[in-house]
């Protein structure tokens, strides 16, 4: 952990020497979030480039050299500690759950992969799984890396039974009616007072969870987009170059909640069942020094 944290934190004083005071918070926010979604945005990159270079008359299908690439990024990623092991750990339960969806929807015909490939089981290539991984590690990571707490925090058995009966819903509304308005209501009654503080390095600010919770599932969508429009993947019945619709920013930000469970599994420290002020700070103190200690969430 503290390789890592060294790491970032140089990075980040270098950056901010380059800046004027005046631009530092807004600018050092935005490459910070950049930072946190680095696997995502390196596997959106990997979509995009084989999409464009690659040939049908290959030795090796473009959905294998993509797991290659993955399990190359996850690997470089740990050797050169961008990441940390309880991160890793997240991005695995993140693997195994989001395979397992893929799986069943795929069967289902929700959406399909369209081009061959010699790892592919069921009809789902064994990459996709680090589609999934890339949102966990974006969790994880921006979790440390803004150095987040969450506050007032619901009990977590109660977020951990809705994240079940969110998961459960992606696979039963198949079968049953379809409880996704029902579980958006639930996670705003939940999650109504919950702030996530995050210090942007010159203070600690705060945003309503499920407000959070919204404007990822919006660049999420935006993510899916080049997924379908480099053909990865398609959904039943669309077209060519046709927008993903934007009912499936519903799925998503339901999908967030399972996932920011998942990542609370093993990162429980950021939890806090008591409120949390943001004092003010003498001058020279960090925002971590500036944050009373506080309990985490049973």
């Amino acid at each position: 952990m503290k390789p890592t944290r060294s790491l970032e934190r140089a990075l980040g004083d270098w950056m901010r020497g380059l800046l004027p005071r005046w631009a530092q918070e807004a600018v050092m926010f935005v490459l910070k979030q950049g930072w946190a979604c680095l696997f995502g945005a390196l596997m959106l990159a990997g979509l995009l480039v084989s999409k464009a270079i690659w040939q049908d008359g290959w030795a090796v299908a473009r959905y294998d050299a993509l797991l290659v690439y993955a399990v190359a990024l996850q690997a470089g990623f740990l050797l050169f500690r961008l990441e940390t092991l309880a991160e890793a750990k997240v991005i695995l339960l993140f693997h195994l759950t989001g395979t397992a969806m893929e799986f069943f929807k795929v069967g289902a015909g929700s959406w399909a992969y369209p081009e061959p490939a010699v790892l592919k089981l069921w009809g789902v290539p064994l990459f996709s799984g680090f589609m999934y991984a890339s949102v966990g590690s974006y969790m994880a990571r921006v979790i440390r890396i803004f150095d987040m707490r969450f506050a007032p925090y619901p009990p977590f058995w109660t977020t951990l039974l809705l994240a079940i009966g969110i998961y459960v819903n992606f696979f039963a509304h198949h079968y049953l009616p379809d409880a996704r308005y029902l579980l958006m209501a639930a996670t705003l009654l939940l999650y109504a007072r919950t702030r996530v503080w995050f210090s942007t390095g010159h203070g600690t600010r705060w945003m309503p969870l499920p407000l959070a919770a919204g404007l990822t599932s919006v660049f999420l969508w935006i993510a899916e987009n080049v997924g379908t429009n480099t053909g990865t993947w398609v959904y039943a019945g669309q077209a060519d170059f046709e927008m993903v619709s934007f009912a499936k920013m519903g799925s998503w930000y339901l999908l967030l909640y399972v996932s920011f469970v998942t990542v609370t599994l093993v990162l429980r420290d950021a939890l806090s069942r008591a409120p949390l002020t943001a004092p003010a700070r003498a001058p020279g103190s960090t925002a971590q020094e500036s944050r009373s200690p506080q309990a985490p969430a049973s």
